[in-house]
């Protein structure tokens, strides 16, 4: 990354000389946010680590670095504690400083990467044929946050959807239509065409047979046989299949556009797994010619077991004995497609945490095969939405939500709880709808992105859409009301002026500022946006605390009014962006 000028890294610099003109490497100087803030505002633990290799008393090195820092501009303040711990703390001039610089900064203090690289976002994954659920919330969700951290920190971004529209379950399709409809122009094989234009099934039509078409497949082995014929026949390029299943593919996406409007969630491509198809062909051809697709049992596969393994490491399945590609062989298609359309440094799927084995297997088979690298394929896993009873989220009947019916519910709670707290009464109704929606899509994206993304958690919508808490309603709530005090000023004819620091307070919300770029680069390098979301709340608190202590339009002294308009503003500007990287919307007012 370039040369952050956060605080952290500034003292960093100073300490860091310390070390060296000690004959210690300058990374010992590395200061971080002390654990006691009541003390420090940072601290430094290189001396101990330091001392125990050289073999010197670790207080003897921290208060030579002490009595560097105490010489710098940015401390007033420094000392030794404990065994070796060396505590700073900053002047306010540094601290009014490092604010204006984050004021005056359209970035709002933080920094872009050095390298910027090309990056794929596989996220959404979502299968043809069947509408969006719950279980689907955190792909989507935690896909459109990552690629717009990984945007705004300067790399070159590709999303794509990914859809699930070439595997079996389309032979299973196509064959409970036959059984419906059998004498639609599609089955016949002597038909020229052209094919109706209008789709012979609507997006419920295939909600009701899909479950149908798939519990006939598992229970019937002969219907499983003819599941396989017609996703083969569909793959090799049958006319009428092919046409019949672009219709399931363009019907299914009117609804999939539609969540995520409702989500404000995009994708740069749509693709599917079909997509990979004319890749296929070449690829196991080429790899069958160089010996690394072997022909076990009619299948073709390829072994990506090590002798370093420690568990079992089954073979990846290029090629069916049916002939057909299976998930496995589509996805190398995909990694080709991607390789010879983008060239990316760095591809990122974002699947459920259960598909490890999967991503382990396809990594390794890539590198094996020479498309991609095993390094730059990454599989960012994530753990389930459960309910209150700890197991995946269903209703109250049993079933699966569906997301639609789940964004309407929220943004009914949303509009119920605004009521209860009188906000919005002031505006038209469709303002009113519109911020309850905003509201509704702040409560359901903050809730996912601030946990760890790795671990499950339960869904409460009642607690989650709350303006109280550590919530997203609480978060845009601060905002709108630095928005409100903003237009306050603007009709008072009060201006931002130079930032000065004298209050605990103010102290307090600068270095709640400062901390945006590191948050970000947190978020970014262990692929977490709940990091990022932690550093927002902790703004937004810090704000709060502030605007109790350090009164702004009512102050007297026109400088420290001004000064502290400007922390406010600083603040809004921060809050907004942040909340626009994990996708959430502030509305002007509430």
């Amino acid at each position: 990354m370039t040369k952050p000028q956060d605080l952290a890294d500034q003292l960093s610099d100073v300490a860091g000389a310390a070390f060296a003109a000690l004959g210690i490497d300058t990374t010992a100087g590395a200061m971080r946010r002390s654990d006691r803030p009541d003390l420090a505002d940072f601290q430094c633990n290189g001396a101990m680590a330091s001392a125990k290799k050289l073999g010197k008393n670790p207080r003897e090195i921290a208060s030579a670095v002490v009595d560097a820092l105490k010489a710098s501009p940015l401390v007033t303040a420094s000392e030794v504690a404990g065994p070796g711990f060396i505590n700073v703390r900053l002047t306010n001039a540094a601290l009014a400083a490092r604010a204006e610089q984050i004021a005056s900064d359209p970035r709002s203090g933080a920094r872009s990467v050095e390298t910027p690289r090309r990056v794929v976002i596989d996220f959404g994954g979502w299968n043809v044929a069947k509408e969006m659920h719950i279980g689907h919330l955190r792909s989507t969700v935690i896909g459109d946050s990552l690629q717009r951290l990984f945007r705004f920190m300067g790399d070159a971004v590709t999303s794509d959807v990914h859809l699930g529209d070439w595997g079996l379950q389309m032979g299973q399709l196509i064959n409970e239509v036959k059984l419906e409809q059998p004498n639609l122009p599609y089955f016949d094989a002597s038909f020229t065409g052209p094919y109706p234009e209008q789709s012979p099934v609507s997006m419920d039509d295939l909600g009701r047979l899909y479950p149908v078409a798939s519990s006939k497949s598992k229970t019937d082995e002969a219907r499983r046989d003819e599941d396989r014929k017609a996703t083969q026949e569909l793959q090799s390029g049958r006319p009428g299949y092919r046409a019949l299943w672009q219709h399931f593919c363009n019907v299914t996406r009117v609804g999939l556009e539609r969540e995520c409007i409702s989500l404000g969630v995009r994708f740069d491509l749509w693709k599917g797994e079909s997509h990979a198809e004319p890749f296929v062909p070449a690829l196991v051809e080429d790899l069958k010619a160089r010996g690394i697709a072997e022909l076990d049992a009619g299948a073709w596969i390829i072994r990506v077991a090590r002798e370093t393994d420690k568990k079992e490491m089954p073979p990846i399945i290029l090629v069916n004995r049916d002939g057909a590609i299976g998930y496995h062989g589509s996805d190398l298609g995909t990694i080709v497609d991607r390789k010879q359309g983008i060239d990316p440094q760095l591809t990122l799927y974002v699947v459920d945490q259960r598909q490890a084995l999967h991503f382990e297997q396809v990594f390794r088979a890539s590198d094996r095969a020479g498309l991609m690298p095993e390094s730059t394929l990454e599989h960012v896993g994530f753990g389930t939405v459960n309910g209150p009873d700890g197991k995946p989220y269903k209703t109250r009947d049993g079933g699966t939500l569906k997301l639609q019916a789940f964004i309407n519910q929220a943004d009914e709670v949303a509009m119920a709880r605004m009521k209860e707290a009188e906000l919005g009464a002031d505006v038209s109704e469709a303002e009113q709808q519109d911020i309850a929606h905003k509201v509704a899509v702040a409560a359901v994206k903050f809730s996912d992105l601030s946990n760890v993304r790795t671990t499950n958690y339960i869904f409460d919508l009642d607690r989650f859409i709350s303006f109280e808490g550590k919530t997203g309603p609480y978060l845009l709530y601060a905002a709108v009301r630095i928005k409100s005090l903003a237009r306050r000023a603007d009709a008072e004819g009060v201006k931002a002026g130079p930032i000065t620091i004298e209050l605990d307070a103010e102290r307090a919300l600068v270095l709640a500022l400062d901390g945006f770029n590191e948050a970000l680069r947190g978020a970014y390098d262990k692929r977490m946006p709940h990091i990022l979301c932690d550093h927002t709340y902790t703004l937004a608190q810090a704000f709060s605390a502030f605007y109790a202590a350090a009164p702004i339009l009512v102050e007297s002294d026109a400088a420290k009014k001004a000064s502290r308009f400007s922390l406010a503003m600083a603040t809004l500007k921060q809050l907004e962006l942040a909340l626009g990287l994990i996708g959430i919307e502030t509305p002007e007012r509430m």
